[in-house]
């Protein structure tokens, strides 16, 4: 059953996720969010700033809507027959002109399509101008791909630098690699070091062009992992049975669920942390809720949201491990309220939990990438709300057949019989 109805948070972090995503298109943001074109448009109105983030990382006028349309010209009175069939000869030139200009627009974004699929969207729009200059009109195609003229300009005439650039950091990453390859436990620090002591006069290098090339050459010394308890064993004894013995499977939607809590580090040192509620069915996730605490309130928001998706859990099994906050007696009671039936795996065991635990794992794997921890909290927040809502909308999941949870749902309802 897809979403209708939405909190204002959610909204809100969808208005900024549209204002803050360099280069972002209206259509772009809702097919991510699984929402239509016009119920963000109508966000942007209540919510938005009226600003928007550039494909260059400028800030503009956000260009929601196009000027409507005029009048159309009232026929003059007392008009020649010759006077109108000229206004109608130049009517019909000016439709044969604009249905000219759709179909070279639609030509071109037919060829733009192939381009936005790579790594860098920005990078390749510039790239897409500067391969079809020499057939279309380098304004029309930067307007329609939506970069400014100058910072495609910029970029071409950056090129040749570029290019040094991209052959001076090669050459780097060999000697990086000379270095790492006879001890694999330096860092960028060491490694700097190291080429700076051996480097002759005048080539010294900075750590933080090392650490970049280290960076994009996938090269890192080890670090041993930060463990960071987000399972906190409630001591008295188990207070509720295993109702899914490792069985994460579920007939119909909305009846059984698992969630768990995982910690996003950021680079102060300091951490937030995702509470998740994830159908078994689908793998969709129902809820969610992000905090800077693990209280008992992060839990109750992330099953409060899976209730407000679903409209209803009455009957549905949710399943977790012994943390404090699922052993509360407050979480207990909003259970009872919604009429969710607690299930708990053994104490210790990730196994009696494992999908929720792979969830986590991949979110952090395909946010995070190589990155070791999100900048700051804001860009963590956003990062990671952008990849929730796509991994039920977009993202192609293995049990679902390599659709996306909610598109199976939607495949798989017709298909389920109807309850007596």
């Amino acid at each position: 059953m897809a979403r209708k109805n939405y909190s204002e948070e959610f909204r809100r972090q969808a208005v900024d996720l549209y204002e803050s995503t360099p280069g972002a298109t209206v259509r772009g943001i809702a097919e991510d969010l699984g929402i239509v074109r016009g119920t963000l448009r109508g966000w942007l109105e209540v919510y938005g700033t009226g600003k928007k983030t550039a494909a260059d990382g400028t800030l503009t006028s956000s260009p929601l809507q196009s000027k409507p349309p005029g009048p159309s010209p009232a026929v003059p009175e007392g008009e020649a027959p010759e006077q109108r069939i000229a206004r109608l000869e130049a009517g019909n030139a000016a439709l044969r002109a604009e249905r000219t200009k759709l179909t070279t627009e639609r030509e071109i974004l037919q060829r733009a399509a192939k381009y936005f699929g790579r790594g860098d969207a920005l990078v390749s729009r510039f790239q897409f101008v500067a391969d079809n200059s020499a057939t279309f009109e380098v304004k029309r195609l930067c307007a329609l791909v939506e970069i400014e003229r100058s910072s495609y300009y910029a970029w071409l005439n950056a090129a040749p630098a570029r290019a040094e650039r991209a052959r001076a950091d090669a050459e780097l990453a060999t000697r990086i690699r000379a270095v790492h390859a006879e001890d694999d436990t330096q860092g960028a620090p060491r490694i700097t070091a190291e080429l700076n002591d051996n480097a002759p006069a005048g080539e010294r290098v900075n750590h933080k062009r090392v650490a970049r090339v280290m960076r994009l050459e996938g090269i890192r010394g080890y670090a041993k992992k930060r463990r960071v308890r987000t399972t906190i064993p409630e001591p008295s004894e188990q207070k509720y049975l295993d109702l899914l013995k490792r069985d994460f499977t579920a007939e119909r939607p909305n009846r059984r669920y698992v969630g768990d809590i995982t910690y996003l580090p950021l680079a102060d040192g300091t951490n937030l942390y995702l509470a998740t509620v994830i159908d078994c069915y689908s793998r969709r996730l129902a809820g969610w809720a992000i905090a800077d605490h693990m209280r008992t309130e992060l839990v109750e928001d992330a099953l409060n949201a899976a209730a407000a998706t679903r409209g209803s859990l009455k009957g549905a099994i949710f399943h977790s491990d012994h943390g404090s906050v699922y052993c509360s007696k407050a979480y207990a009671k909003l259970c009872r309220k919604l009429g969710v039936t607690q299930s708990m795996g053994g104490i210790g065991s990730s196994a009696d939990n494992a999908l929720a635990e792979s969830f986590n794992a991949t979110m952090k794997r395909e946010v995070l990438q190589d990155a070791a921890c999100w900048t700051d909290e804001l860009t963590c927040r956003r990062q990671v709300f952008r990849w929730l809502v796509r991994y039920n909308t977009r993202r192609r999941h293995t049990w679902c057949g390599y659709l996306s949870p909610s598109t199976y749902e939607a495949r798989r309802a017709a298909t389920l019989p109807t309850a007596a």
